[in-house]
């Protein structure tokens, strides 16, 4: 009869027919508590010591993992040990450079498309993690809000419980809604509206699944800081903004905070079926973010001659935004169309009772500590030596208590 032996963490199995063979080879961590094994299946079990060179028994398909936040979700899920696979699109290029996330062997690619049912079963066809960040901040051609949005978040969801999928992340978007207040456009932001829709595709196709709804994400190569710093976003050395800004709250995050948060509720066993705001730790007016960001930049009122004025009384700047999308529809300069600008004077509400990162155990990071290095590459005058002191340092931004 066949009979289980442990020795020294390696568990054999002792056939019928007499011969030693191995069952699974598992090296336990030292804070490990004893559990039964669910699969039989070596590349399905823990070993190592922790780390990047590790395999902490999560496997992860991360869907538009070549996306701004993506990359970073990739090389935390990397950090900790993780198995991942890529489903791409088009150009490998722009994956290849997600390999060094992890150890050898433990970051692999699939090509897919969002409409492929077949190509998305085999990326989640050995995974117990899936992670949708695929999402457009404008509509294309070839996909419009819904496509994405909705249509293809269902059917990931979807694909994934058939696949017996243990974990399935989501990330929707704060102020979500049904019914979004107009603003810049006669029927509100389009964007807004099928986040609210996907939601509910996610949670009717995956019940169990775990929805972020992130504000708006700064770090590198983000769409916030630098759609301010952009010079296609000014008029000449003017700002317009919606009421000059002065009745927008916006409480932006971290994109690490964010992507540490998707990691640290993989790991919580309490986390399904759960929804969490993924906002920074203070609230600011838009008008105060704005004339801070320039002072970073060296662009301000003293140096440059900046000014903010009410985008309501400007035409010429709705012309901009059409122009700009017609003459690049696929990507719109200086990240300028109309359903950017009506998403951004929607202000930052947070629900009170739904949880958010700092119930996840995130340590927010302040913008006051980050922004400075994230706009230094735009500033102006950087020949001069910033210790000579011949500009002052840019006052922190007064926020909301």
């Amino acid at each position: 009869m066949a009979s289980l032996i442990l020795v020294n963490g390696v568990q054999l199995a002792k056939q019928q027919t007499g011969l030693l063979g191995v069952v699974c080879i598992r090296a336990n961590y030292s804070t490990d508590a004893p559990h039964k094994l669910k699969t039989t299946n070596l590349a399905a079990i823990k070993r190592g010591t922790g780390g990047r060179s590790s395999f902490n028994g999560i496997v992860a398909t991360v869907f538009g993992s070549t996306g701004f936040l993506g990359r970073y979700v990739c090389n935390k899920l990397g950090k900790i040990g993780s198995q991942v696979i890529i489903p791409y699109r088009a150009d490998h290029y722009e994956a290849l450079r997600l390999k060094l996330v992890g150890d050898l062997g433990q970051v692999l690619f699939h090509p897919y498309d969002l409409r492929d049912e077949d190509a998305i079963r085999k990326a989640v066809k050995y995974s117990n993690v899936v992670i949708n960040l695929v999402g457009r901040d404008w509509e294309t051609k070839n996909f419009s809000f819904k496509d994405v949005h909705v249509e293809g978040a269902r059917r990931l969801a979807r694909i994934a419980r058939e696949a017996g999928v243990e974990k399935f992340v989501h990330v929707s978007s704060l102020n979500a809604t049904p019914t979004p207040q107009p603003f810049f456009t006669k029927e509100g932001s389009k964007f807004l509206q099928s986040k609210y829709y996907g939601e509910l595709a996610v949670r009717e196709e995956f019940p169990d699944a775990i929805v972020f709804r992130p504000a708006d994400i700064y770090g590198q190569e983000d769409r916030f800081l630098r759609y301010y710093a952009h010079i296609w976003r000014r008029q000449f050395r003017a700002m317009p903004l919606w009421y000059k800004g002065e009745r927008t709250i916006k409480q932006p995050v971290y994109c690490s905070d964010l992507a540490q948060g998707i990691i640290n509720a993989i790991k919580d066993s309490d986390s399904q079926g759960q929804t969490y705001q993924a906002v920074g730790p203070r609230r600011y007016k838009l008008s105060v973010l704005v004339d801070w960001f320039h002072q970073i930049m060296r662009k301000d009122e003293k140096w440059w001659g900046y000014f903010r004025y009410d985008l309501r009384y400007d035409p010429t700047f709705r012309i901009k935004a059409l122009l700009t999308e017609t003459i690049s529809p696929s990507f719109p300069i200086g990240d300028v169309h109309t359903e950017r600008i009506e998403r951004e004077y929607v202000n930052d509400e947070v629900e009170k009772g739904v949880p958010t990162l700092e119930d996840l155990g995130v340590n927010l990071t302040y913008m006051e500590d980050q922004v400075p290095w994230e706009l230094r590459p735009f500033r102006a005058a950087q020949y001069y030596d910033a210790e000579l002191d011949e500009f002052e340092k840019p006052t922190p931004p007064q926020f909301i208590q």
